[in-house]
């Protein structure tokens, strides 16, 4: 992430952390449905691990949800890691992830909660002169808070861990690893209907 996107992230998340105790001491009548269709989108950074991937970026989300009840919901979410690696070995990630979401609703206002599913991906490459794209389905797993700042609108924060791979073959070995890991934080807004 470079200096601009660390200092809006930072103040996303300061910001959210200063309000959270005002909304969690209100109590006006205006408590969240326990269920319903939601809609999302979020912004953050993440660290891509492994040999030549190595790097950091921003990412983008976009999210569309069921809330079932207070403790379960089941969540499409669309990210966009952008490019990166080194010279001579780049990637590109987007794909989908379908989760389900186990949330512990602390008070009406908050909540945390843990995250896993499959995140299917398409995974473009570009290494020694060769190019290559990786369609394929991998576990992801994650964990958040979030807090109700309307009726319809929440506020949350995220950590996820999320898996590619490569086939090293197919760049006659001059690929040291078997593709990148990701870990991704993010803050965003959801809104429920």
């Amino acid at each position: 992430m470079n200096n601009p996107s660390k200092i809006a992230y930072a103040t996303i998340l300061t910001s959210a952390m200063l309000s959270a105790p005002a909304v969690w001491a209100q109590d006006n009548g205006t408590a969240r449905d326990s269920s319903g269709l939601y809609i999302g989108g979020s912004y953050g950074g993440y660290k891509a691990h492994e040999g030549e991937f190595e790097d950091e970026n921003d990412l983008f989300g976009a999210s569309v949800g069921y809330q079932f009840n207070p403790y379960f919901a089941l969540e499409a979410d669309y990210i966009d890691f952008g490019n990166f690696g080194e010279d001579e070995v780049e990637g590109k990630l987007k794909g989908v992830g379908l989760g389900l979401i186990g949330r512990l609703p602390v008070t009406d206002s908050f909540g945390i909660y843990g995250k896993a599913g499959a995140f299917a991906s398409a995974f473009d490459v570009e290494a020694f002169d060769e190019d290559e794209t990786y369609d394929e389905v991998s576990p992801f797993v994650g964990a958040g808070v979030d807090f109700r700042v309307t009726q319809h609108v929440s506020a949350f924060a995220e950590y996820d861990y999320y898996n590619v791979d490569i086939d090293e073959s197919d760049f006659n070995g001059q690929v040291s690893d078997d593709g990148p890991r990701f870990d991704t934080a993010r803050a965003g807004v959801r809104f429920q209907f």
